[in-house]
């Protein structure tokens, strides 16, 4: 059975495909340029979708002798390339189309049409976005977050993509819209060509977020727990455990036998959901060797159950040993 993040990409797939379709038989026969733009960015979504799916299926591959850390940060990677999917297919033809529709204005038929299979295509958009969304609200609910916050700080970069797509999906219909109802009021298809312009601009805005997400995860960014929490922001990476993980982690860790201090504790993903924790702490000095050796295999049992999000633990032991 697929899991959440496995449908919901299924969900956008399939939706997207027919979306897409639908966007670029109308843009062939009505000659409209902001539609034209609108059915590249549902192609590009489509493509990005497939990536997304790889992710899911390559992400989730057991660790073996050659990954011992397994192959969570695959998902990063297809995402990354999914995210670039958006800034360079999407936004250079939605782009090329609104200029080229400035400087040469086209004439555009069939209006009835084109608002038609606009609102069919809406509503398959908006099916997707309820699926991404839901499973935003979902998530956040667990850790008291709205799902905008949510959306920026989870680990799973799937969810995150398809829920960005699906966002600026269903602002391109209604700048779409809006386009076509000027042009047709006004009988100037000036207005599309602004749409198609606007609807590049967002895609560039949104790939260039998801390439940073992917990113910051891709490399692995090593994150300081024992230190103050960091604020959810738009540009900073953001902390890899929750609050109360960490307070878990860090109570467990100071009250267990023959552990004095904590010098440092250093978090990372490995995947989605899934954390690294290297951890240097101070012991008591009249431990022998074989006492080291217990309490850093129960450290390392005892804080995987903890959490749910830390699924390797290291510990390395100061002191005399």
């Amino acid at each position: 059975m697929p899991n959440d993040s496995m449908r919901t990409v299924l969900v956008a797939l399939g939706s997207g495909l027919a979306v897409a379709l639908a966007k670029v038989a109308v843009a062939v026969f009505t000659g409209s340029s902001a539609m034209a733009a609108e059915a590249s960015h549902s192609l590009a979504d489509t493509a990005n979708d497939f990536f997304l799916f790889i992710a899911q299926r390559r992400g989730t591959r057991r660790a073996d002798d050659r990954h011992p850390l397994g192959y969570g940060r695959e998902a990063y990677f297809w995402a990354l390339i999914a995210a670039l999917g958006v800034f360079v297919a999407g936004a250079a033809f939605s782009l090329r189309t609104g200029i080229t529709e400035l400087i040469r204005p086209g004439v555009t038929s069939s209006f009835g049409v084109a608002y038609v299979v606009l609102a069919i295509s809406a509503v398959f958009d908006l099916l997707s976005f309820r699926q991404s969304a839901g499973q935003m609200i979902v998530r956040g609910r667990r850790y008291n977050r709205g799902m905008l916050d949510e959306a920026k700080v989870t680990s799973d970069p799937t969810l995150r993509a398809v829920f960005v797509e699906d966002a600026v999906s269903v602002s391109g219909d209604v700048i779409t819209f809006v386009a076509l109802a000027l042009n047709q009021v006004t009988g100037s298809s000036i207005p599309q060509g602004v749409a198609a312009v606007l609807i590049g601009l967002v895609l560039i805005r949104a790939g260039l977020r998801l390439v940073k997400r992917s990113h910051d995860f891709l490399v692995g960014a090593w994150l300081l727990a024992p230190s103050a929490h960091q604020d959810l922001d738009d540009d900073g990476f953001t902390q890899a455990l929750q609050p109360e993980d960490e307070e878990r982690v860090q109570a467990f860790l100071l009250a267990y036998p023959g552990v004095t201090a904590i010098r440092e504790v250093l978090v990372t993903f490995i995947g989605p959901g899934k954390t690294w924790v290297v951890a240097r702490i101070d012991i008591a000095d009249d431990l022998r060797a074989t006492q080291v050796k217990s309490l850093v295999r129960g450290i390392e049992s005892g804080m995987k159950r903890e959490s749910d999000a830390v699924h390797r633990v290291d510990i390395v032991p100061i002191g005399r040993t």
